[in-house]
């Protein structure tokens, strides 16, 4: 089967090597001029299937007013625009911060978190792909005590899915991590996953590129999609600026974007952006860095040791397609490194970046069919798309190819939210 793929991210190229592993004929349309150049460039560096947890809980709605009302490093910024896919996303949102829709989307995001990690180390031991990649785990840090008593809601749904944990005290966590020696009166305790792992998604993805040419998948840089033509039920074209590509099927995997193509065939698609900053440092003192990830729960930031260097990303700004680079925004990323990891790397050195996290209300990312016989989407991972990169693209192979996926995927589709 012919396919095309819309989108050379993380998403996009995992799809394509696994659609080229299971025997179809695959071009990847990219507007960039090479793989992972937008939301796949500097991202934190984590894949932490223990961690995936949807945005929207209980506690969000105070959570979110406090932290817009009085805090100088709030973790989330919305910043009001005329759009009102904006608003009408915020208020999808704020209907899934109960309880109960809150362990149903967390159950979900686990699950495919999980079995892309287990993707993951399949597909490395097949090619031997190289991504300054760790298997250390990570460790979700508590500075204050509600911090470290509020771990229950999250530990219960890891023994759910037997997902390994270790709750740890401050000693616990210096062990972990030594390097938090140094920084302890910053420590009340930690939830440790000991299965996470850590890597640079950019390598990875240009990697993985590579290895996907030389299965055969073409990819086309610098072409860019305007539309898509349909008729009878059907995909007939992807109208792109470089002329109109035919294929059997059609996967978009375009971040953010999605949603902005698809539209207008009448698909709503509820993904939108929530922009994201990180630093990258480099190291000054290896014993004084991060051994893999901490996940600074008070700033909402991951701090992740990537090779010879310090990842540190995270805040969340609701501001549409605007990628500006806010300095202002960069503070709490400095402090968040500095306070943890006073010695570890020369922030005056540290290059700024910022990207569109495409993201859902519920937390899960949307894949699978569409109304349209030979449309599909890989699309709205957020803040985890790498973590479920390796998953995603193999269930989406699973799903084009007719074949029976390893895990329950109905639920992953768009059609979840009509039912809803």
């Amino acid at each position: 089967m012919k396919v095309l793929v819309l989108g050379a991210g993380v998403i996009g190229v995992t799809s394509a090597y696994y659609l080229v592993r299971a025997g179809h004929d695959v071009t990847v349309v990219e507007r960039n001029l090479a793989a992972a150049e937008d939301t796949s460039f500097a991202n934190s560096g984590q894949i932490s299937p223990g961690y995936s947890a949807p945005w929207a809980g209980p506690g969000l709605p105070l959570t979110a007013l406090k932290w817009i009302l009085t805090d100088r490093h709030s973790p989330l910024i919305v910043r009001p625009t005329a759009d009102p896919r904006m608003y009408l996303w915020i208020s999808r949102l704020l209907k899934n911060c109960t309880a109960q829709r809150y362990a149903i989307n967390k159950g979900r995001m686990v699950r495919l978190a999980e079995y892309s990690r287990d993707c993951l180390i399949a597909l490395r031991a097949q090619t031997a792909i190289s991504y300054d990649q760790r298997s250390m785990g990570t460790l979700q840090l508590f500075r204050t005590q509600k911090q470290l008593d509020g771990a229950g809601r999250d530990i219960d749904v890891l023994k759910r899915h037997g997902v390994a944990f270790e709750l740890l005290d401050c000693a616990g966590c210096v062990a972990a991590e030594p390097a938090l020696g140094r920084a302890q009166t910053h420590i009340a305790g930690g939830l440790r996953l000991p299965n996470d792992e850590t890597g640079d998604c950019n390598l990875f993805t240009k990697a993985l590129a590579t290895i996907a040419e030389g299965l055969g998948v073409r990819f086309r840089y610098g072409v860019t999609v305007k539309a898509l033509a349909a008729s009878g039920g059907r995909i007939e074209s992807v109208v792109t600026d470089a002329g109109n590509l035919q294929a059997d099927a059609v996967v978009v995997a375009m971040g953010s974007t999605s949603p902005l193509l698809v539209r207008p065939l009448g698909i709503d698609l509820p993904v939108y952006p929530v922009k994201g900053y990180s630093i990258t440092v480099p190291i000054t003192d290896a014993a004084g860095a991060p051994r893999s990830t901490v996940m600074d729960e008070s700033l909402k930031i991951a701090v992740t040791r990537l090779g010879n260097r310090i990842r540190a990303g995270g805040r969340a700004e609701l501001c549409g397609y605007d990628k500006t680079l806010r300095p202002g925004r960069r503070a709490a990323l400095d402090y968040s490194v500095r306070s943890l990891f006073p010695e570890g790397g020369d922030l005056s050195k540290a290059s700024f970046w910022t990207g569109l996290r495409p993201m859902t209300p519920d937390g899960t990312p949307v894949i699978g069919k569409t109304a349209y016989a030979n449309l599909y989407l890989n699309t709205g991972h957020g803040t985890l798309g790498w973590t479920m990169s390796c998953g995603s693209g193999r269930v989406i192979a699973d799903i084009v190819s007719g074949t029976e996926a390893d895990i329950e995927t109905a639920d992953l589709a768009i059609s979840r939210y009509a039912r809803a």
